[in-house]
């Protein structure tokens, strides 16, 4: 038998603000409802989710805000850059999302987009809690110490 060759992941776009600015909770894989020039578009990998949230009020997750730049070759055919795109979730992982906004005051913000090993576009998105300034000014003190703790642990041999 001959084994399947596993592509890596190639991240497109990546949201670094959002663990910063958010307490990351639990994380989901969805799929993503693309039209065929914006699959190409991706594979450009100049796609942005910095901006982007997820709404879950109407049954379905949709994701706002992403852009995902015209294909140039596409002609009149292209799509449009900044349009809600469906993803692609179970009923379960769309009430439980649900449910955290509503009871619990969460967001529902991406955290990447990438193509998974099939070559399938997927969005990772995470229920998050904001953080406040002095939050955001401890998760920093917490990163610098890990970081110089590495340096002196590597130095020391």
């Amino acid at each position: 038998m001959t084994e399947k060759k596993t592509q890596p992941r190639k991240v497109v776009a990546d949201n670094r603000r959002a663990r910063f600015d958010y307490e990351i909770g639990e994380v989901f894989e969805a799929g993503i409802a693309l039209s065929g020039t914006e699959v190409k578009s991706l594979r450009g990998g100049r796609a942005t989710v910095a901006e982007s949230y997820v709404s879950a009020k109407t049954g379905e997750a949709i994701i706002y805000n992403t852009f995902i730049p015209e294909y140039l070759q596409a002609n009149r055919f292209n799509h449009e850059p900044r349009r809600p795109r469906k993803l692609l979730l179970h009923k379960r992982q769309i009430a439980k999302i649900w449910q955290a906004v509503e009871r619990e005051g969460m967001t529902v913000v991406p955290l990447r987009i990438y193509f998974n090993e099939q070559g399938r576009a997927k969005v990772e998105i995470a229920i998050a809690r904001g953080r406040k300034a002095h939050d955001k000014r401890e998760a920093l003190k917490e990163k610098d110490w890990a970081r110089d703790k590495q340096r002196l642990m590597r130095d020391r041999g």
